[in-house]
């Protein structure tokens, strides 16, 4: 597929979905928390949420090896597998969109978008099911899981991109999570970093922070037009 986009076209705009298009991060953050200490790994909701946001689980599950005790074999599996069926039934039932997202998806229609989550296809999927936000990115679905590449890989985000057709300097990256601005960065695109703790965590520097999903469209046509410029 051809990237020679012009500078007028619109960007191509690459989201994040855990915590950017959809509220599941404490819904993770709870099922991890009763979980892994269920196999002897001591671990909370709030550590979670404070050390190892979009972060990817078989990581996480190394560093807590690392600090405890490591498991035994095969026993990897099976606590997936047992996050994974409780992490789906709390999504089907609890999970809701950021709040502003769908309105902002709305108005950037114009935008080709797709999803490029840390996440397996199964769970992006759910996740866009429970929210009735799917139609807006046309089965654009990039699984970090699918492609064997991992934020704050930047490859995960360059290979969106090259299957959207855009050049890297063509798109957006729009991320909550620190491993997924710091992909955006890498693969040299323009990144938007949804920052949902503005007292707690800082937007590195060459990222555009916002606060909330309704400022998005305004800085996706603040970079929009810096470009044409």
């Amino acid at each position: 597929m051809s990237t020679d986009k012009s500078p007028s076209s619109p960007f191509c705009l690459l989201f994040d979905c855990d915590g950017t298009l959809v509220d599941s991060e404490i819904l993770l953050a709870e099922v991890m928390g009763a979980l892994l200490p269920e196999f002897g790994l001591p671990f909370s909701a709030q550590q979670y949420m404070d050390e190892f946001r979009g972060v990817r689980f078989q990581t996480i599950v190394q560093t807590l090896e690392n600090r405890f005790q490591v498991l035994e074999e095969d026993t990897f599996s099976q606590l997936e597998a047992g996050m994974r069926t409780r992490m789906e039934a709390r999504m089907r039932a609890e999970l809701i969109a950021i709040s502003g997202m769908p309105a902002a998806l709305e108005q950037l229609s114009s935008h080709p978008k797709a999803v490029v989550s840390n996440g397996p296809e199964r769970k992006i999927r759910c996740a866009l099911e429970s929210t009735q936000l799917g139609h807006h990115f046309a089965g654009n679905l990039f699984s970090a899981y699918t492609l064997n590449v991992w934020k704050p890989d930047p490859e995960l985000y360059l290979k969106a991109a090259a299957a959207m057709g855009f050049a890297p300097q063509r798109c957006i990256v729009i991320d909550d999570a620190a491993v997924g601005v710091e992909a955006g960065l890498a693969a040299d695109m323009h990144v938007i970093h949804l920052n949902h703790f503005p007292n707690e965590e800082s937007t590195p520097e060459g990222a555009l922070g916002i606060h909330h999903a309704s400022e998005l469209p305004a800085a996706i046509s603040r970079l929009s037009t810096a470009a044409i410029a």
